[in-house]
């Protein structure tokens, strides 16, 4: 793989009732390339969301999951999460603003 420039690594956020949860203690859950490092993960939130400082960053591999399609058996993308903590004096991210 080519090397990964910051806006390459966070590919979505995370949108659920648990990941929605967890922002009142400023986790926030991102979907992230799958060779994302978590250095390159805390670059990355940093550069995209100013004023933002990151505490730290937990990483997490989703294996694809089963699909059947008549007789035939595939396997859907793999995929990573990221849960991103930041510091307490750190500013808000402004796209789970409005959620």
């Amino acid at each position: 793989m080519a090397d990964l420039k910051y806006y390459d690594v966070i590919l979505k956020p995370v949108v659920t009732e648990k990941s929605m949860n967890s922002m009142s203690e400023k986790k926030y859950t991102f979907s992230v390339h799958p060779d994302a490092t978590k250095q390159q993960i805390k670059e990355a939130v940093e550069k995209m969301f100013a004023g933002t400082k990151v505490a730290s960053v937990n990483t997490m591999n989703l294996d694809g999951k089963t699909r059947r399609r008549g007789n035939v058996f595939g396997k859907t993308a793999k995929t990573k999460k990221a849960i991103v903590q930041l510091t307490a004096d750190s500013a808000e991210i402004e796209i789970f603003a409005g959620l």
